[in-house]
C-alpha cells in the first residue's frame, strides 16, 4: 500500500491588545500580523479538505503561560480532522489537558528540550501516536554542531531553538530528532527559523537530513510558497506531510488546488 503525503494547514494563535485570541502571520517568527478568528478559520479549513490540522499557541512558552485550552476546544468543535495542538505544553498533566479540550496529538517543543523526559512519559501514558516533537530550527555556519551538510558551498548544522525561537539551545537538531525518536515520539515536526513565512520554498537541507535520520514520519514546515515547494519537499526532502499557512491563509492557493498539483505530478495524496 502507498501511503498518501498529508496536506496541513497551521494557524499560529495569540493574543490580540484585548486578550483575545488572533491569528497571526509573519517571517522569521518575527513582525507578526494579524490574519484572522482561529475559529473560523478552522471551520473553512475542515470544509476545505485539509488532512489535518495544526494549533499552535506561538507565545505560551515564552510568557510562561498555559496553552488557551477555551480556545481549543472551540476550534475542536469545528474540526472532524486530526487536530494537533502544541504551545506552553510542559507536564503530562498539560498533554491530558490539551487532549481532553479536543486535541488529537499534541505537539511539544520547549517542555521537551527542557526534560526530555517528558516524551518518554507522554508516549507511555497516552501512546506514541498522541506526542509530536516540534523543532523550531536555526541554520548555523559555526564549529559548534555535530552533523553538517553543505549549503551553497558552505558547511552548515542545524541548532534547535526553544520559547519560540527566542533562545538557542546548542543542541544539534539532529542528535535531538533522533534522541526524541528513541524516547517514543510519533512524529517531528520541522520548522525552520530561516524559511519561516518567506514563501521561498521550505528548508529541503533540514527536512532531508532529519528525514534521513530518523523512521518516525516527519512534517515539513515553513517557507511554503506554493504546490511547487511541497512537491519538492516530498520528492526531494523524503517529508511525510507539508505543513504550509500564509499560501492558505490568504488563498493565493486552495488546499484542492494544491492536491490537484500533486495528484498530477505523481505524489500521492488523498482527494
Amino acid at each position: 500500500m502507498v501511503l498518501t503525503k498529508r496536506v496541513i494547514p497551521c494557524i499560529d494563535v495569540d493574543l490580540d491588545e484585548d486578550g483575545n485570541p488572533a491569528v497571526y502571520t509573519g517571517v522569521n517568527f518575527e513582525d507578526l500580523k494579524y490574519t484572522g478568528d482561529p475559529v473560523e478559520m478552522a471551520r473553512a479549513y475542515n470544509r476545505a479538505g485539509a488532512d489535518e490540522f495544526v494549533f499552535l499557541d506561538i507565545t505560551a512558552s515564552a510568557e510562561g503561560r498555559e496553552t488557551m485550552l477555551d480556545v481549543v476546544e472551540r476550534v475542536a468543535d469545528q474540526v472532524f480532522i486530526p487536530l494537533t495542538v502544541g504551545g506552553g505544553i510542559r507536564t503530562t498533566g498539560d498533554i491530558k489537558e490539551t487532549l481532553r479540550a479536543g486535541a488529537d496529538k499534541v505537539s511539544i517543543t520547549t517542555g521537551a528540550l527542557e526534560r526530555p523526559e517528558l516524551v518518554n512519559e507522554g508516549a507511555r501514558a497516552f501512546g506514541s501516536q498522541c506526542i509530536v516533537i516540534s523543532v523550531d530550527a536555526r541554520r548555523r555556519f559555526d564549529e559548534g554542531g555535530e552533523h553538517y551538510v553543505e549549503i551553497d558551498g558552505e558547511s552548515c548544522w542545524f541548532e534547535c531553538t526553544k520559547k519560540g525561537g527566542r533562545e538557542g539551545t546548542g543542541i544539534d537538531v539532529l542528535e535531538w530528532a533522533a534522541e526524541a525518536e528513541a524516547r517514543g515520539a510519533g512524529e517531528l515536526f520541522v520548522n525552520s527559523i530561516d524559511k519561516d513565512g518567506t514563501k521561498d520554498g521550505y528548508d529541503l537541507p533540514l527536512t532531508k537530513a532529519v528525514s534521513e535520520t530518523v523512521d518516525t514520519p516527519v512534517i515539513a514546515s515553513s517557507g511554503c510558497g506554493g504546490p511547487e515547494d511541497m512537491y519538492d519537499v516530498f520528492t526531494e526532502a523524503g517529508a511525510d506531510a507539508g505543513l504550509a499557512a500564509s499560501i492558505f491563509h490568504f488563498d493565493e492557493y486552495s488546499i484542492e488546488e494544491t492536491k490537484a498539483y500533486l495528484d498530477e505530478h505523481g505524489v500521492p495524496v488523498r482527494r
